[in-house]
């Protein structure tokens, strides 16, 4: 794995001696007002120098679904791990139970509100810091 810019490279191995290159790139699903947990991620993206494309849910009504259909609400930050120039996550995110709050949760691809640390601690394993 490495990182160029705003995506993250991975090879993997199919096959002995055949390798192919997945890249990926983070999304990061906000609104135009504001909120402290989307300060909290966009300080920790910028101190980082992590690259990521933001979305808007209250300008953006097909957005704002999708985030509800994710998390249950209409939840921000969400931040996904995606293939480039996509808006969805790489792979299906863990699954919630109705009415659980997504808070702070790893679902794998998907993040929604979550604190420095826990941020810290996914983009790590998603490549995008070291």
């Amino acid at each position: 794995m490495i990182t160029g810019g705003a995506h993250v490279y991975f090879w993997l191995q199919c096959t002995p001696g055949e390798y192919h290159t997945m890249t990926y790139e983070l999304v990061m699903y906000s609104r135009s007002t504001g909120c402290p947990f989307v300060r909290i991620a966009r300080r920790v993206l910028d101190r980082e120098n992590v690259a990521y494309r933001e979305i808007l849910i209250d300008q953006d009504p097909a957005a704002k679904q999708r985030v509800i259909v994710w998390t249950g609400f209409e939840s921000i930050p969400t931040l996904v791990v995606a293939r480039p120039g996509e808006d969805e996550p790489y792979e299906a995110p863990a699954s919630l139970d109705a009415g659980t709050s997504p808070k702070g949760l790893d679902r794998g691809s998907m993040i929604t509100e979550p604190g420095e640390m826990k941020l810290e601690t996914w983009l790590r394993k998603h490549g995008f810091i070291t």
